[in-house]
């Protein structure tokens, strides 16, 4: 049976594949799997259709059948649990990748986020221009921790996994920042990601999706 995934119809991200309707986009067609999709103004998503799937008025949600899930990063877990290509086969390499799956969305996302809020929600207070320099602080101290981590490697730990899919996901959520510029071996690295074929099918789904919209489609 085909899955459904839902997304913004009209996405804030003004089709930069900053959503994170994105990350399970990229999973499903890393292991080949068909999908559609149901765009969801503002509105709707917080009407109780919606929160009867993700009760926290968010995208992206996951149907299959009877199966219903939110919240990206557990969707992508499901999605590599159930298809070959995004978790190993050896068992510890399999438990290593789903350990990066953890850290990225419980480690470095949080400090990225709060630059976001910082900028696009605090921007007019008086104290924003105090407070930013110390978010971006904390989040050259992460990514510094993850540059000493990779090193020279092409992925995190071997193969590239569903814990690289998420983690490349997050760190670019830094474009434009410069932050990322200053850990060559991190932009290189989310550059390698953003160079594999199933990302480029994704993030040419998505994009078609804003400009439609933008068109007025």
């Amino acid at each position: 049976m085909t899955p459904t995934i839902t997304a913004f119809a009209r996405s804030p991200d003004r089709g930069s594949g900053q959503a994170r309707d994105m990350r399970v986009r990229w999973a499903l067609e890393e292991v080949g799997q068909p999908y559609d999709v149901r765009l969801v103004s503002f509105r709707a998503m917080k009407e109780p259709a919606h929160r009867a799937l993700q009760p926290f008025g968010q995208i992206p949600t996951y149907e299959q059948g009877d199966l219903v899930l939110f919240d990206s990063g557990a969707i992508v877990f499901h999605i590599a649990e159930r298809h070959a290509g995004l978790l190993p086969n050896d068992a510890n390499a399999r438990a290593r990748a789903v350990m990066w799956m953890f850290a990225t969305v419980s480690t470095m996302e949080p400090a990225i986020v709060e630059r976001e809020v910082a900028v696009l929600v605090e921007g007019k207070e008086s104290w924003h221009e105090q407070r930013l320099p110390m978010v971006e602080n904390r989040i050259r101290g992460r990514l510094g921790e993850l540059s000493d981590r990779l090193g020279d490697a092409e992925w995190l730990d071997g193969a590239f996994s569903a814990g690289d899919l998420l983690m490349i996901m997050v760190l670019r959520r830094l474009n434009r920042s410069g932050l990322l510029e200053e850990y060559p071996n991190l932009a290189a690295y989310v550059a390698r990601g953003e160079a594999r074929p199933a990302f480029k099918r994704a993030f040419a789904a998505q994009l078609a999706v804003f400009t439609n919209a933008s068109n007025g489609g």
